[in-house]
């Protein structure tokens, strides 16, 4: 049997301009406030799928590793690790958890695998049994970073990574060893070269988590980019082409980053607009 459950980490604030790249900000209010400093509300999502034997947690969002002026920098909320917390919960801790899937290797999505900062500290890798996946390509990226992005990765991240022994890269269109054949992975180059999109298949249709490829239910709409993304025509087409394919198969999405909306199931209405129906705030042990 399988169950999936959504588990909220750190949250953040970030430029609302900068999160809807061109869209003006007389559009993107509708869907998301804005502080005095211009600034919305994110969650960092993570997704743990139990199987009958293993645990597998989909990221580990951006943790607490940054020093105390790093997260006023980068908006971060919470000084505590809050995935740790939220592991707890439900009876786990990074140690029970077997297999860490990271879509792709920027801050926000895989800083949750160090341990909360502390002065004087080096970093130190948690889950000690688990094993890493991601995307080859991904990695290939943030071992050697264009300067547009040179700040989303953790160089130290990497070396602990590197040296675990646990990690496991996939090459496009290839399955996980690891994981097995009942796990499908889409590859999208939008946001970042390399990010892979795992795909959980359940009995009430496909379960995608959605990453930075749509980071949110406002990002449904397939015009609707972030300022961070790397190639923004093409993930325009990666998303029609990703909705398109789940629409057919009643499949449903998580948003990783999206403060108020967990999963939704993607509909298209007669002027032929995607949107979600059945969306909820969390998950919790879903079967179906």
């Amino acid at each position: 049997m399988r169950t999936l459950t959504t588990l909220p980490g750190n949250s953040q604030k970030l430029d609302g301009g900068a999160m809807f790249g061109n869209a003006p900000r007389a559009l993107w209010e509708r869907w998301m406030a804005a502080d005095a400093l211009h600034r919305i509300d994110l969650g960092c999502r993570a997704l743990l799928v139990r199987e009958d034997e293993r645990n597998v947690l989909i990221e580990t969002g951006i943790g607490a590793f940054f020093s105390p002026e790093l997260r006023e920098r980068y908006g971060v909320q919470e000084s505590r690790h809050v995935l740790l917390d939220s592991l707890a919960a439900h009876g786990l801790s990074d140690a029970d958890i077997d297999v860490v899937v990271l879509t792709h290797l920027h801050f926000d999505h895989a800083g949750g695998l160090l341990a909360s900062w502390a002065a004087g500290q080096p970093a130190r890798l948690l889950f000690p049994h688990a094993r890493f996946v991601t995307g080859r390509r991904q990695w290939q990226r943030a071992i050697a970073p264009h300067a547009r992005d040179r700040a989303s990765y953790i160089p130290e991240l990497l070396e602990l990574l590197e040296a675990s022994g646990r990690l496991e890269l996939l090459d496009d269109g290839q399955g996980s060893a690891t994981l097995g054949a009942d796990w499908r992975f889409h590859i999208s180059d939008g946001h970042t070269p390399g990010q892979i999109l795992p795909e959980v298949a359940m009995p009430g249709g496909p379960v995608l988590f959605a990453g930075d490829l749509i980071p949110g239910a406002p990002w449904v709409h397939l015009p609707i980019t972030m300022g961070y993304d790397r190639f923004p025509e093409g993930l325009i087409e990666e998303k029609t082409a990703l909705l398109e394919d789940l629409l057919a198969r009643n499949g449903r999405l998580v948003f990783t980053h999206d403060p108020q909306v967990a999963m939704g199931r993607v509909s298209r209405d007669a002027k032929g607009k995607y949107g979600l129906s059945e969306s909820c705030a969390a998950v919790v042990g879903l079967a179906e």
